[in-house]
């Protein structure tokens, strides 16, 4: 029976059969994940810009790859509406599935010359993992590119060869530019026949890098879940991520901060499980599954609801 953990996120698993598993792009049907009745929900409603809502709210957690960037490029009205909310006195956390630690997402925002005006600070899957990390004491086998290793700084974790771990850690595949989850299924095979847990530093399966999606460390704890192996996240939808980027804002009323985002079961999922509005970003990740852009708002309603979401607003791009 596949175990997939959300930290200490206490929620009911969802099931196979569940209409959300149909868009199921970013989290497994497996996972714990609380599934909402949304048919008292207002309808959401399309906006022209950020600046139409911001006066109802004090910070915002806003995604970023697919939002604020598609992997190569920087998208500047993004830029330009994050701005002009912290100038008007908003907080602005980006919160990302990233695996790695805030202040290398930063470095990475910085080669697409991203503003740094744009944003507060960074809270990231890597950052709210490290607890998980904590936890596991044993040597690891790490599953994930090098460019990764920093999110292991500090934490004493001895990173050894798959056949003298007592647990696995990933953060992504070691080339996504080339490989697929098929090509980790023998190893996947093995850690499972050996029990051995899993923390996956980054719940997203699949992230647009340009105009090509690639596979993210999500692919792989699915995979494993599916051989009964358990797997343990802490970033987006789960509790972890929320409570940490709650304290960077200081204590500011969930019904003061607007999340946005494009990924339907992390971005919104999350959001609507913290208990904080949400403006969905309706071209990122499932652009074509809602319809493309002349998608009516009330049949984007119906399918979010239709999946126990709620979106408060939606908009094409930020802006």
């Amino acid at each position: 029976m596949p175990q997939i953990e959300a930290g200490n996120d206490a929620a009911q698993p969802l099931r196979l059969d569940h209409p959300a598993a149909r868009l199921y792009r970013h989290l497994t049907p497996s996972e714990s994940l609380t599934i909402m009745d949304m048919s008292t929900k207002s309808p959401a409603r399309r906006i022209d810009s950020l600046g139409d809502v911001t006066g109802g709210y004090d910070a915002i957690f806003c995604d970023v790859w697919g939002v604020v960037h598609d992997g190569l490029t920087k998208k500047r009205p993004a830029e330009a509406a994050l701005a002009a909310a912290r100038q008007a006195g908003l907080k602005v956390v980006l919160l990302t599935n990233a695996p790695r630690p805030a202040a290398a997402v930063a470095a990475q925002l910085d080669t697409l010359d991203f503003s740094r005006d744009a944003y507060d600070a960074i809270v990231t899957s890597g950052d709210a993992t490290v607890a998980l990390l904590d936890e596991l004491g044993g040597p690891i086998f790490h599953v994930g590119p090098a460019r990764d290793f920093d999110l292991f700084e500090g934490t004493g974790l001895e990173k050894v060869d798959e056949a003298d771990a007592h647990a696995v850690v990933t953060t992504g595949l070691f080339d996504d530019d080339t490989e697929t989850p098929a090509d980790y299924a023998d190893m996947l095979a093995r850690l499972a026949a050996r029990s051995l847990p899993m923390v996956c530093a980054n719940p997203d399966i699949v992230v647009n890098r340009g105009d090509r999606l690639v596979f993210c460390a999500g692919a792989l704890g699915r995979d494993y879940a599916a051989l009964g192996g358990t797997v343990r996240l802490a970033g987006k939808p789960h509790q972890p991520i929320y409570d940490l980027a709650a304290r960077v804002i200081g204590g500011i009323d969930r019904s003061r901060i607007l999340a946005i985002g494009d990924g339907l079961m992390t971005d919104i999922a999350g959001a609507n499980r913290f208990g904080i509005d949400v403006l969905l970003i309706t071209e990122g990740i499932h652009g074509a599954e809602l319809g493309g852009p002349d998608a009516a708002s009330h049949t984007i309603a119906a399918m979010l609801a239709e999946k126990g979401l709620a979106a408060n607003y939606l908009m094409a791009d930020l802006q």
